[in-house]
């Protein structure tokens, strides 16, 4: 028998499968979070305290309604509890499985008790909605005649694409590789974000009358000028022009950027061909340069492709266990983080600048390195000096860099609609969306910076807002203050 709501926090534990084991995992690339049963996971939702200022709904970007979601589940609703979270987030299976959800860190909860799951949570949700088939493509019940092209595919755009088509408007997506997604597709490693899942997404979208355009790359397979007759444009390109590392050898064979060799291994599972140099970690010594996202799927790739050794290189210090005081809660806490393929192997090592790239025969051999430390400064920012005597060599055989992306790619489209940029070189657009050019919108990491893919599904659900008031000189399109979800499903 389940306890009153008021007492479910005390009552239960927090609780979350576990994984395949990583014997199991890495013989293949598939997903590995298991479920629960269903009482199980309504335990689960029990554990919300339905606070009266609830954090974790401030602390998601998407502004997600996580108590009413969690009371929903609680109650057996699953139905209403899929329509509260897409009354926010257009992917919820997105966001469920590669968040870092920020919304836990916010859990009031989580002051003196491991956080309600709320990830978890939204991902079970979001996968019984499609096992039941209650989401299906929701075609608009009228056209505008406003047509919208947007400029890529990954969240941001396809958030804003299916929301200014339900909007009734014409939107056309621009996407320069052979499958919609962005990063969705091929940049999130499918052991943790499976493809199939986005494929049926665009399956809805184009089921809702959105159209794609692969292999088209605006500004260079196809004129900008030719966009020049829709009546607004939406620039959702990413942030892809990548930061490298200009040191000695740098130009060796074998050292490569992350983006070259995490979308070919997408490509090897979904059969398609690989252009260029075909890279891979098979019986290598391999080292990863960079301690972000990015850096952990290059890992976890590694080992499944059978590396022979992976170093993991951050450059900046090794974070504490628990949160620092300067991140008290409810923000974003500063502590480490061990993701699941750093839980796989390989060594990790922080406070490292490598000096400089050796090689044999024109190909990268071995890495030489020097540890460092953090030297506190009046100023607040630490400054980085070297550590005598630390100097190592790492032997390897291929190098992957992944140091984080610069901005967006200012040639073609940016260029040639002569678009004003910010001071970091992201396209300069206001809070309307509007960038310097009228008609013009940017959003996602093209707008703000490198960021997350739940940040990119905001942006673009914001973006498409605002070029339906531009449009229409009305919007009903709800923004992230403007919720209503009466006479959902049961």
């Amino acid at each position: 028998m389940l306890p009153r709501k008021e007492q479910g926090f005390m009552t239960y534990k927090r609780e979350i499968p576990s994984n395949v084991s990583i014997e199991e995992r890495l013989k293949n690339y598939d997903e590995f979070v298991r479920s629960m049963p269903e009482e199980r996971i309504r335990q689960q939702a029990y554990r919300c305290m339905n606070c009266g200022v609830p954090f974790c709904h401030s602390s998601c970007p998407l502004g997600n309604i996580i108590p009413d979601a969690n009371d929903a589940v609680k109650d057996g609703q699953w139905r209403r509890a899929l329509a509260i979270f897409h009354s926010t987030n257009n992917f919820p299976e997105f966001t469920g499985r590669v968040c870092p959800a920020p919304c836990e860190t916010g859990c009031v909860l989580g002051i003196n008790e491991p956080p309600v799951a709320i990830e978890f949570l939204e991902r079970s949700i979001v996968d019984r909605g499609w096992s039941e088939g209650w989401i299906t493509p929701e075609p608009p019940e009228s056209e505008t005649g406003k047509r919208v092209a947007i400029v890529g595919s990954g969240p941001a755009g396809l958030a804003a694409a299916q929301q200014l088509r339900r909007a009734g408007h014409k939107v056309v997506v621009f996407e320069r590789a052979d499958e919609p997604g962005g990063l969705l597709m091929y940049g999130i490693p499918g052991f943790k974000l499976t493809k199939a899942l986005v494929h049926r997404r665009i399956d809805q979208l184009a089921a809702e009358g959105v159209e794609f355009r692969r292999n088209t790359w605006i500004g260079r397979d196809v004129p900008t000028s030719d966009l020049d007759d829709l009546d607004a444009i939406l620039l959702t390109t990413g942030s892809t022009k990548a930061r490298h590392l200009d040191i000695p050898g740098a130009d060796l064979d074998g050292i490569h950027l992350a983006m070259d060799f995490l979308p070919q291994q997408t490509r090897r599972l979904l059969g398609k061909e690989i252009d260029g140099p075909e890279l891979t970690a098979a019986g290598k010594n391999v080292v990863v340069i960079g301690g972000g996202d990015t850096g952990s799927d290059c890992v976890g790739t590694s080992h499944r492709q059978g590396a022979k050794a992976v170093h993991s290189l951050e450059i900046m210090p090794r974070p504490p266990l628990d949160r620092a005081d300067s991140t008290p809660w409810p923000m974003w806490p500063y502590k480490l983080r061990t993701s699941s393929s750093y839980e796989e192997g390989g060594e990790r090592e922080w406070s490292v600048v490598t000096k400089n790239f050796e090689g044999e025969n024109g190909h990268v051999k071995r890495l030489r390195c020097v540890r460092v430390e953090w030297i506190p400064t009046d100023s607040g920012r630490p400054q980085m000096q070297e550590i005598a005597g630390s100097e190592f060599v790492l032997e390897a055989d291929l190098v992957l860099l992944a140091l984080g992306f610069l901005h967006p790619e200012q040639d073609t489209v940016v260029a040639d609609l002569g678009l004003e940029l910010d001071a970091r070189g992201n396209i300069q657009a206001g809070e309307d969306y509007q960038t310097s050019k009228p008609g013009v919108f940017a959003a996602g990491d093209a707008r703000r910076g490198q960021s997350l893919v739940v940040w990119a599904i905001h942006e673009g659900r914001e973006a498409a807002r605002c070029i339906d008031l531009v449009l229409t000189g009305h919007t009903d399109l709800p923004g992230k203050r403007s919720y209503g979800y009466d006479g959902l499903g049961k």
